[in-house]
């Protein structure tokens, strides 16, 4: 068996939008139902206080799945935001390009998969 772990990072995203819990609940949900994934505990949120006035500051959250958990850290003042996702088992593809286009606006998106095989 052989899990997977996606490293996205987005880059030219709306600087607002990264600093706005709504924003990113959203986009947490968009990614638990198209990857169908399964949450254990509702998402802990930490906001910080910004660097850039008036930027918002940046936001992480952290969410625990049946399937291991979904992590972002976002950086208002560097219009970024920084994705991972670990899952146990295999997933069916993702259009992570797409979602972070649509939904935080970012202008390019890098995503590496991994693969984590659990024995050698």
């Amino acid at each position: 068996m052989t899990g997977y772990e996606w490293l996205v990072e987005a880059y030219g995203c709306d600087p607002v939008l990264l600093g706005h819990r709504e924003s990113l609940e959203a986009l947490f949900s968009a990614l638990v139902d198209g990857m169908d994934l399964h949450p254990v505990q509702p998402v802990c949120w930490h906001q910080f206080a910004s660097p850039a006035p008036p930027l918002p500051g940046g936001i992480t959250g952290l969410l625990l799945l049946s399937e291991s958990h979904l992590t972002c850290h976002t950086f208002p003042e560097h219009a970024s935001i920084c994705l991972n996702l670990f899952c146990c088992k295999p997933r069916p593809e993702y259009d992570f390009k797409t979602t972070l286009e649509q939904r935080l606006g970012a202008g390019s998106v890098r995503v590496r998969k991994l693969e984590r095989p659990y024995c050698p």
